[in-house]
């Protein structure tokens, strides 16, 4: 019989097996390089808590308790999540000096660094509303006349119509609204810090709060003009003409009684 010769293989064949190859090792980095850079954002974010229970024993502990549990001196932190905290200690209300009616706004004792780190311990107590992103509460491309409505509707009561801030009862009040950056102001919303309700994305979307921020920023801008002159919380020509109306009637009729007094006086002398 005729030997059958050997079967010549295709041109591509080589190519084919390089592909394979190449696919082999594609899948390969796939399958490892994920889980080594999910390893590695696992590694920091325990450095991370562990480095924020150091700042929370020395800094926060004697108050809200060793394990976040609430003491008579400062409530539960569990659950809170890691938004409270970037609000509360990036406003300086945390630490607090002393206990009252309401925590002012102080001189920021920490780092952004070491905040993130103490946000990131609370956090690890119990799910919470997390730090927001740039995208989530950037202003830009806003929608600041709907932001206006929304703040009418849901701040201004407490806040004023421009955010200037007013009384509560038993000695707590509504913070000027003027300077606070659109993190914080994002943060207040989701988190709701002392007597202010809590707004979630299930009660107010993200898009609502960036348009209330929006709005916010706008009227508390320095290219923002105030006709009237003083804008008196920004109440708009009403007030500031009960304003005048009031004070300038008040001082007409001083200047006619002491004039009239005087008048009097030179008379019967």
């Amino acid at each position: 019989m005729k030997k059958l010769s050997a079967r010549r293989r295709h041109p591509l064949a080589a190519v084919v097996v390089l592909l394979l190859a190449l696919a082999a090792t594609g899948g390969l980095y796939a399958a490892f390089a994920p889980a080594d850079k999910a390893q590695a954002d696992t590694t920091a974010q325990s450095l991370a808590i562990k480095e924020g229970q150091k700042l929370y024993t020395v800094g926060c502990a004697s108050c809200h308790g060793t394990g976040g549990q609430g003491t008579s001196d400062g409530p539960s932190l569990v659950g809170v999540g890691s938004a409270a905290v970037d609000f509360q200690v990036g406003t300086g209300r945390m630490p607090a000096q002393q206990p009252g009616a309401q925590v002012p706004e102080k001189p920021v004792v920490y780092s952004q660094a070491e905040i993130d780190q103490l946000a990131a311990y609370v956090a690890s107590l119990g799910a919470g509303p997390i730090t927001p992103t740039e995208k989530q509460y950037s202003p830009e491309g806003a929608d600041i006349a709907k932001g206006g409505e929304l703040f009418r509707n849901n701040c201004a009561q407490c806040h004023n119509f421009t955010g200037e801030g007013g009384a509560l009862t038993e000695g707590k009040y509504a913070p000027s609204l003027e300077g606070v950056s659109p993190k914080h102001l994002y943060e207040a919303m989701q988190t709701g810090p002392q007597n202010m309700p809590s707004f979630p994305d299930t009660t107010m979307p993200e898009q609502q709060k960036r348009d209330i921020i929006a709005y916010v920023k706008t009227v508390n801008g320095e290219e923002t003009p105030t006709p009237g002159g003083f804008a008196l919380g920004g109440l708009g020509p009403v007030s500031e003409g009960l304003f005048g109306w009031i004070f300038g009637l008040g001082s007409l009729i001083a200047v006619a009684i002491w004039v009239a007094a005087h008048t009097a006086k030179a008379k019967k002398s």
